[in-house]
């Protein structure tokens, strides 16, 4: 009888990572420049209307906004259609610092103030405050996320011909 059990474990200590499928459009020194694909159920979820991926102009416009740049590891050329990924955690980070800092900071704020003052004029300026200071906080644990590398994108491999998403 063979034993299986040392395949079949999964290493939970690793984080997750979302694939994305983008092409090389372009190379500069050591660097190249992706644009992520744009997939087949863009534009057909309920978000649609809200999405930042859509915008204004030609589609051309709203992807060439999206580009990115990674390092060059397996000499890519232009035109190859690679998988990149990014920690499953960093998008939570990400997620976290954009929408909970700022909400956090306006709401404790506005309930000091309204607990403290009982005004509601200084509750208003207190949660604009509030809001305020959190975007400053957001910016600059963004930035602290940026310099460590925890929103870049890595190069996974080519992908092969024909190769979509697997959605399980």
């Amino acid at each position: 009888m063979v034993d299986n059990s040392a395949n079949s474990t999964t290493d939970f200590s690793a984080p997750a990572l979302v694939e994305g499928f983008a092409h090389v459009v372009a190379i500069e020194n050591t660097m190249v420049w992706l644009e992520p694909e744009q997939t087949t159920s863009c534009g057909g979820c309920s978000a649609s209307s809200a999405c930042g991926s859509k915008g204004m102009g030609s589609t051309a416009n709203r992807l060439e906004a999206r580009r990115f740049r990674i390092e060059n590891p397996a000499n890519l050329v232009v035109g190859e259609r690679v998988v990149v990924g990014i920690r499953e955690n960093a998008l939570i980070n990400a997620s976290l610092t954009a929408y909970a800092i700022p909400i956090a900071t306006l709401l404790i704020s506005g309930i000091l103030a309204q607990w403290a003052f009982g005004s509601d004029l200084a509750t208003m300026a207190a949660m604009v405050a509030g809001l305020i200071f959190g975007l400053a906080l957001s910016r600059a644990n963004a930035s602290r996320l940026s310099l460590r590398g925890d929103l870049a994108p890595h190069f996974i491999r080519r992908a092969r011909a024909g190769e979509t998403c697997n959605i399980e």
